[in-house]
């Protein structure tokens, strides 16, 4: 039985990324790396939108099992002209055969595939102070030329 009731999700914004093609350092002890650089992007949402600027990165681990974990540092640029670190960690993982698709840049139903991030704000903004004050979880989907993610409140 739960001692509270479940939290609810409003969302913020969607994302786009466009990536780099990934650099493969090979085989650590830790596993498998990829590290990507981002290129650019934008963001929209009903109370925030704007651009990703570009040289934010994704580093990359791949698990024995194709699992990536996800650990990614990027910078938005509202329309407003305010600077948002964003920063997350984040789970891609499915069939293998998904996984293999995905690898090779094909176009992939993401209901074939789980892609969860647990995104983080820091800014110095006012206006935007409520995100360095509030838990977010997104939804993601792979694309041939970067990912897309829903951004969601937790409320």
């Amino acid at each position: 039985m739960a001692y509270f009731e479940a939290p609810k999700l409003t969302f913020t914004f969607d994302l786009e990324l466009q990536v780099e093609k990934a650099h493969l350092p090979g085989k650590t002890p830790i596993g498998n790396r990829r590290i990507i650089r981002v290129e650019g992007g934008h963001f929209n949402g009903e109370y925030i939108k704007g651009e990703v600027i570009p040289g934010g990165d994704d580093w990359i681990t791949v698990r024995e099992d194709g699992t990536i974990i996800q650990d990614v540092r990027i910078l938005l640029r509202t329309d407003d002209n305010e600077i948002i670190l964003m920063t997350y960690r984040g789970i891609r993982t499915g069939p293998k055969e998904v996984l293999a698709r995905l690898d090779n840049n094909e176009q992939v139903n993401p209901e074939e595939y789980y892609f969860r991030t647990v995104p983080i704000f820091e800014t110095a903004s006012e206006k935007y102070d409520w995100m360095n004050k509030t838990a977010f979880v997104s939804t993601g989907q792979r694309l041939a030329t970067g990912v897309k993610y829903s951004v969601y409140q937790v409320d």
